[in-house]
């Protein structure tokens, strides 16, 4: 008798608030802001700079959708220099 085939489970959702790689708190001032109604200042990360290859290592269903975490990018700067 034939098994039947796996279907593959579709990708979860991206949470806008988590970091898509270490799934933590990414402290974006513009998602703190929708949640709350309460202006914030500029987010942490516009005074930063995101490598096309860290870029890259976001799950698809994450890019465009969620922020990288400021303990990741220093994290991904470090082990690059």
């Amino acid at each position: 008798m034939p098994q039947p085939s796996a279907q593959p489970s579709p990708p979860t959702p991206a949470d806008p608030g988590l970091c898509p790689l270490c799934q933590g708190d990414n402290r974006c001032a513009m998602e703190r802001e929708k949640a709350s109604g309460q202006p914030q200042p500029p987010c942490w990360c516009v005074s930063e700079s995101f490598s096309a290859d860290l870029l890259a290592r976001l799950p698809a269903e994450a890019q465009g959708k969620a922020c990288i975490c400021a303990r990741c990018l220093k994290q991904f700067q470090a082990s690059a220099a």
